[in-house]
């Protein structure tokens, strides 16, 4: 199969890769003529996967239109902030409807900034035509520096067309990444999304020196928040005990790898918002989105206790001492009996 790949970051690339080895005809699309010319020489991305070799057999290239030409899967790798503009640039300067392609794979996580839309809703605005059946989300518990090497993960392909989740299913499956379907759009792209904003307060609490006690609490009443929002959406609630939901909030809350719990933990340390995105390499998707998640949960009247501090730690110079005060003196109340929307 020939796949396209829009977003030469370490997701990307690690994607690139997984289907490289089902020997699917792969060309990745990276945005710099620079960095292009340098992973194409060194068969490598040395910004953001160093040391793992990229294939002989994956064309790099700087040209949208080569990436996806004749395409039968396209795949968007891309921050969630420039979906739209990767999107809408592919359109005009390629004239690429991506009408031919038999899926379009979404790898992005995180809501726009302006609009509130989930990435799905995005390439819905910029591509309408008969868009619905061929969306794919891929989520779930994957970071891109273990996925490249081969360490075994599981994650989720989700689409409203069963049949376009069960193409992607079968082109991404390999030894150790394995993949299952799911049709729940809506709840795993919510629950991709916001799982950055309570890794940040997860990292956050790492900055402080809490504990485990702490972080199991938090991750706990993260999850409530995450399905509250995604029910109020219309997502089911037993996506939120899944891969895309529980799974992936774990992965990134915990990992060494997360961008998002890195840049909490600098600034439970005391470091500024601006100095903890300069000394990251990477875009951490949770900043933006905790932002986001909160205007989106006020125009739905959801409550987002955690990632109302967050936010105003991020945007307003909260201390975070003083918002974790606050969430521990809350009104009491019962703990709900599931993953609903109390």
């Amino acid at each position: 199969m020939k796949i396209g790949i829009l977003g030469g970051g370490g997701w990307g690339t690690a994607l690139a890769i997984i289907l490289d080895s089902r020997d699917h005809e792969v060309r990745l699309w990276v945005y710099e003529a620079e960095e292009t010319e340098r992973m194409s020489r060194t068969r490598e991305n040395g910004t953001f996967l160093p040391g793992v070799r990229i294939p002989e057999r994956v064309l790099i290239t700087n040209s949208q239109g080569e990436a996806v030409r004749n395409a039968e899967m396209v795949v968007f790798a891309t921050p969630s902030g420039a979906l739209r503009e990767v999107a809408q640039k592919l359109l005009v300067d390629s004239g690429v409807q991506l009408s031919g392609a038999q899926a379009v794979v979404i790898g992005s996580k995180g809501l726009e900034p302006k609009t509130l839309l989930r990435m799905s809703e995005v390439l819905s605005e910029v591509f309408p035509e008969a868009f619905e059946t061929k969306l794919v989300v891929l989520t779930g518990p994957s970071h891109a520096e273990e996925v490249s090497r081969r360490v075994p993960t599981a994650v989720v392909a989700a689409s409203s067309h069963r049949a376009s989740a069960a193409l992607v299913q079968e082109a991404f499956s390999t030894e150790w990444f394995r993949v299952y379907t799911n049709d729940d759009v809506v709840g795993v792209e919510i629950a991709a999304a916001l799982k950055n904003v309570v890794a940040i307060a997860a990292g956050i609490c790492d900055g402080l020196g809490f504990g485990d006690s702490t972080k199991g609490a938090l991750l706990t009443r993260g999850l409530v928040e995450i399905s509250r929002l995604g029910e109020a959406l219309g997502a089911r609630a037993s996506t939120f005990s899944g891969l895309a939901g529980m799974g992936d909030l774990i992965a990134t809350a915990m990992s060494r790898h997360s961008r998002n719990r890195r840049l909490g933990e600098a600034i439970g340390k005391g470091m500024k918002l601006e100095e903890a995105l300069a000394a990251s390499k990477m875009v951490v998707e949770g900043v933006g989105t905790a932002h986001a998640a909160v205007d989106l949960a006020r125009r739905h009247g959801v409550e987002l206790p955690i990632a109302e501090q967050v936010r105003a730690i991020l945007y307003d110079g909260k201390s975070a001492t003083m918002a974790i005060r606050e969430l521990l003196t809350r009104d009491l109340k019962a703990e709900p009996r599931a993953l609903t929307r109390r």
